[in-house]
């Protein structure tokens, strides 16, 4: 009896489809191109050159991040258009915290078994988001593996590297007593603390405004700072992401500062108060995981607090003078 020869189809990997998936995506991708890009999908790695004449002394900014649990609660809800936008917004939004400009984007999909479908509505989510902020999609990878990732399940991860001039970069080296914390409204949970959410809502039979509600896309912060950025001195940027009120902003800080919150300067979301309730999480518990509303924090010098929310409201940004920066003595906790 002649063995019946192995195929990779066979062990569960299509090659064929993972084609399809990549020319249908092209057009996608082709539409995020600045005038930078060199390469198109499909090459082994981008070409991305920079503009010399527009940059005098360029400092690259990169990060990567991914939708963390998330994406679960979109696969069991059935509702993956938003997380494209996710993966982008957890990476740029970091970036920004520096004050840097995108520059190009590459994501990671990986699965058991490749659904053009499903992967395809990830990678809309992923270009329309880069095609908002003016940053190329300059590639990425689809991995199917069987057996390291069951059924439909799969993870995402983004790299984004940016620019900024280096006598512009906003570090927080600038930051003294006196300074003033304006808060910047989140869409939602943004994508943190999913697995406390997850356990949370387990077992409930969730509406589908309320599931949208809970799956709302992060936020894209860049056209919004950079804009201000133009016309306001910016001391810090603070994205608040894992660790949540308590612990991203103090990341910011010189030695001799701390931050005071008004944690009741703002309304906070009815999602959040819905969360704790249902679980009873404690509040300090809610200020570590989650951001209660506030998805950035901009640290600017008393005097430019006023005439930059005024600028807020012209724009019709939700923002709220939120706390202020005080002098911190040696061992005194940083907020």
């Amino acid at each position: 009896m002649t063995a019946t020869a192995a195929t990779y189809k066979d062990a569960g990997v299509d090659i064929d489809t993972a084609n399809e998936f990549i020319r249908k995506i092209k057009p996608l991708v082709k539409k995020t191109e600045r005038p930078e890009v060199l390469s198109s999908i499909g090459h082994y790695a981008g070409l991305f050159a920079l503009n010399k004449d527009k940059y005098r002394d360029p400092v690259l900014v990169a990060s990567t991040d991914g939708v963390g649990t998330k994406l679960k609660l979109a696969l069991d809800w059935g509702n993956l258009g938003g997380l494209g936008q996710d993966l982008v917004a957890m990476s740029v939004n970091d970036i920004l915290c520096l004050g840097a400009e995108p520059l190009f984007f590459l994501d990671y999909f990986a699965t058991g078994k490749l659904d053009v479908k499903t992967a395809s509505t990830i990678l809309e989510g992923i270009a329309r988001a880069c095609g908002e902020i003016h940053c190329s999609l300059l590639g990425g990878e689809t991995a199917e593996m069987p057996k390291i990732y069951r059924g439909g399940d799969f993870d995402l991860a983004g790299f984004i590297v940016g620019i900024v001039e280096k006598a512009e970069m906003i570090d927080g080296s600038a930051i003294r007593p006196g300074d003033r914390v304006i808060g910047i409204a989140s869409s939602g949970f943004h994508s943190n603390g999913y697995s406390l959410i997850r356990k949370i809502v387990s077992g409930k039979k969730l509406s589908r405004p309320l599931r949208d509600l809970l799956l709302e896309p992060t936020r894209l912060y860049v056209n919004l700072v950079l804009g201000l950025k133009k016309s306001f001195p910016l001391h810090g940027i603070a994205h608040i992401t894992g660790g949540g009120l308590l612990e991203n902003l103090p990341r910011l800080f010189p030695d001799d500062c701390r931050a005071v919150l008004h944690l009741d300067s703002w309304p906070r979301p009815p999602i959040f108060e819905m969360i704790k309730k249902w679980g009873r999480v404690r509040e300090e518990e809610m200020q570590r995981v989650f951001n209660c509303g506030i998805g950035l924090m901009l640290v600017v010098a008393k005097e430019v607090a006023d005439p930059l929310l005024e600028r807020l409201k012209e724009m019709k940004e939700t923002a709220w003078p939120i706390g202020e920066i005080r002098e911190r003595k040696k061992g005194a906790p940083l907020i």
